[in-house]
């Protein structure tokens, strides 16, 4: 059994597609959908993946502004920043590139962005409306590992998924998410005593841990979805995840490689968000009488 490769290129191919028709729709109500992204310091990391949003921003047809800052910026001149951009009609997602310098707290910052412009789905508001299963921005990565399982048909209810990593970014919010889609979830992490004894009862694996093939055919159960959320470099400064794709793939049923599984799909759903909040303004300006 050789593993089907979950191809989150395509899949995030389509919901562009998707995208780019609804920012069509909106212009021509006068709207264009606009993402601000916050960025302080000059993390090469960080950059990269900034300028592929707005590449992508503007590929459709969204309005994408950059703010960047350096390192030294104090946290009251970001929050000021912040809120500006909560004022401002024609911003309708705000994004702070994390992480930030030691003299910002992140979660002030999280806290500062309106929750109807948060199309990171970190405010607290987001989170809390997401854990009871209210209407709200999803995490961007978290929501991309579901469209990628319902595009292929991979159905979590009654299966046990296994989480491996426990980020507020990722970890957490996934294993919600595949709870709400009834599946039985389990978490592991760094203190979780015999791994291989909890990731071999998945039928769903999700790796989040950050550390270059620490997964290997050990540790997953033959015929299991593996979802590698990984982004590292091994040994030759390549790209790959956090399971040993080469090791695994003869004992998995589907799997996500790395680049081109995970990855591809954040931006996508990051794309999808900031769309819907600018569907969303119309709604509330109808409601509020003002246009």
């Amino acid at each position: 059994m050789t593993a089907i490769r979950i191809d989150g290129k395509a899949v995030s191919q389509e919901i562009k597609v998707q995208v780019q028709q609804r920012v069509e729709k909106l212009k021509k109500q006068g709207i264009v959908p606009g993402l601000a992204v916050v960025i302080v310091g000059e993390n090469s990391a960080s950059l990269t993946y900034v300028k592929n949003k707005q590449k992508t921003c503007e590929a459709l047809g969204m309005r994408s502004d950059l703010l960047q800052f350096p390192d030294t910026l104090p946290e009251q001149e970001l929050l000021a920043t912040i809120e500006s951009l909560n004022q401002d009609p024609n911003i309708h997602g705000i994004l702070v590139q994390l992480p930030l310098p030691k003299q910002i707290d992140e979660f002030n910052v999280i806290l500062a962005i309106d929750p109807a412009k948060d199309v990171d789905g970190f405010h607290p508001i987001s989170v809390g409306n997401m854990m009871i299963g209210r209407e709200a921005f999803l995490p961007c990565t978290p929501h991309g590992i579901i469209k990628l399982l319902e595009h292929y048909e991979i159905d979590p209810a009654g299966k046990h998924t296994v989480v491996i990593g426990r980020s507020n970014i990722v970890g957490k919010p996934v294993g919600q998410l595949m709870l709400q889609k009834n599946a039985t979830v389990t978490y592991c992490h760094s203190k979780t005593v015999d791994l291989a004894f909890h990731s071999k009862q998945a039928d769903i694996l999700i790796a989040a841990i950050g550390i270059p093939k620490m997964l290997k055919s050990t540790h997953i159960k033959p015929g299991a979805v593996v979802i590698d959320v990984g982004m590292n470099r091994d040994e030759f400064g390549k790209l790959c995840g956090d399971v040993d794709f080469a090791d695994v793939e003869n004992t998995a049923s589907y799997m996500t490689p790395v680049p081109g599984g995970v990855g591809p799909m954040t931006i996508a759903m990051l794309m999808e968000n900031t769309v819907q909040s600018a569907e969303n303004s119309i709604t509330k300006d109808k409601s509020t009488g003002t246009m």
